[in-house]
């Protein structure tokens, strides 16, 4: 099988393409960079620019499946024209990826696309499904809404649509893990905002593996890429202080302290949402990292 992805060259990208090339199949990647587009055996780079429009259709040739991971970092400061690229580059990159397929003989089957949680409403009370409503008012919940809403659209082309709605991803090579583990190896480790706010979380592995099920099963919809056992962020950041025999007794930093350094972007640090993963259950995907203190020892290991 041929898959597409875009995004290949990030934290959830290189690792789904290193995965599903050791299962044998082979990728098409979407890069903005002509200096990454290279070809091998199984892996062929393809170039595009949503701004404009550009795309080589040959990306599409043999493909089966599109991963659409593409989408620039929530975390870095969201000034006005970030805010705007943050949305841009989710919104035309499906945009384009639908206008290709619109003017091609294509064997795509199946998009699946990455999606967030944090188009949850904020909730320390609510355990969320997949069937309730992207209800979020903040920025995040307009993100994750016309995020989806290109996604849609490729039902009229007669292709299964999937979304993964992803939670906090833990991964020692980089992401929210590295961050939250820096104060911590210094021993001044402390719950951010309240501490009480529900921190949904996935390990790496468990994420990619989600990936290729929804995949090797053609299963669409709505689906949760969370852990089984969501945690609160005193906890988290208190079981990672104790998995690294490091203090854990400062006090909370203030929710106003972190509006302070991190603006609006605070929101993904206090805002809160307890996510329910029971649909993948039910579908029989079984998480190799189910719990945090397991997926900590892995990730320090």
């Amino acid at each position: 099988m041929t898959l597409l992805i875009t995004g290949a060259t990030g934290l959830v990208g290189q690792e789904l393409m290193r995965f599903v090339l050791q299962q044998g199949h082979k990728v098409n990647y979407l890069t903005t960079s002509k200096s990454k587009v290279k070809s091998q055996s199984n892996v062929n780079g393809f170039y595009w620019n949503p701004d404009t429009g550009e795309i080589d259709l040959k990306a599409f040739e043999a493909v089966e499946v599109i991963v659409h991971l593409a989408g620039a970092t929530i975390s870095k400061k969201w000034t006005p024209s970030y805010k705007e690229e943050l949305l841009n580059s989710r919104v035309k990159t499906s945009q384009l990826l639908f206008s290709s397929l619109e003017k091609i003989n294509h064997e795509v089957k199946q998009i699946i696309s990455a999606s967030a949680i944090g188009g949850y409403e904020s909730s320390y009370d609510k355990i969320y499904h997949e069937d309730d409503p992207i209800n979020e008012p903040e920025f995040l919940g307009e993100i994750v809404r016309k995020w989806e809403e290109h996604v849609d659209v490729f039902s009229k082309l007669g292709v299964k649509v999937t979304k993964v709605r992803i939670g906090i991803v833990l991964s020692k090579n980089g992401g929210a893990f590295v961050e939250l583990i820096k104060p911590i190896k210094l021993g001044i480790g402390s719950a951010l905002g309240t501490g009480n706010q529900y921190q949904s979380w996935i390990h790496i592995d468990d994420l990619i593996s989600i990936f290729y099920y929804l995949i090797s099963n053609q299963l669409e919809g709505v689906f949760n890429g969370v852990a089984p056992y969501p945690v609160t962020n005193k906890e988290m950041l208190r079981t990672m202080a104790k998995a690294l025999h490091k203090p854990f007794f400062m006090p909370n930093v203030p929710t106003f302290v972190l509006k302070l350094i991190l603006g609006e972007m605070h929101q993904i640090i206090t805002s809160s949402q307890h996510v329910s993963c029971m649909k993948l259950l039910d579908r029989g995907f079984q998480f190799k990292y189910a719990s945090l203190d397991k997926a900590l020892l892995k990730l320090l290991q």
